[in-house]
């Protein structure tokens, strides 16, 4: 789901196959020597040091199995987790920018309006029910969407 409104806001969900900017998109990319299917394979497979539980969680058929097998072994998520978890997501995001120039062009095509996620229920990533989450997702899209400007300005 994604619409714009006269606020000059963008919502999409993240979970959101179908959508090119969600993180659960199947548009692969390579980073750190390995074939990820969609930013949400990297982002939870990112969550261990453990090398055969990443590779596990990498070679899930659907980011919905990605995330439910990072969730039934979160007593092994690396201790620096919420410290890192955003750039992680940043550089997932970034990448697939990078190498799909369809994904960066509608990044790029929200212009400057506000991305929100619009989770009900992540108040974290999303906007939660109220509209008064922190909104994480939306802003490390509009983050990657400033460092696309820069670059092209730059060219």
């Amino acid at each position: 789901m994604f619409f714009s409104d006269s606020r000059k806001r963008y919502y999409l969900s993240r979970g959101d196959v179908n959508h090119q900017l969600s993180s659960y998109t199947r548009l692969g990319f390579e980073l750190d020597g390995y074939e990820w299917p969609s930013v949400e394979h990297y982002y939870q497979g990112m969550k261990f040091e453990d090398a055969e539980l990443r590779e596990s969680i990498r070679a899930t058929d659907h980011p919905d199995k990605a995330k439910k097998l990072a969730d039934a072994n979160k007593g092994q998520i690396r201790q620096d987790w919420p410290q890192v978890r955003e750039v992680m997501m940043t550089r997932g995001v970034y990448i697939k920018c990078r190498t799909h120039e369809a994904v960066a062009a509608e990044l790029l095509a929200t212009g400057d309006q506000q991305i929100v996620e619009s989770s009900q229920y992540d108040y974290f990533w999303g906007c939660g029910r109220d509209g008064r989450g922190n909104n994480a997702f939306g802003k490390v899209l509009m983050a990657v969407r400033d460092k696309l400007r820069e670059e092209q300005s730059n060219n």
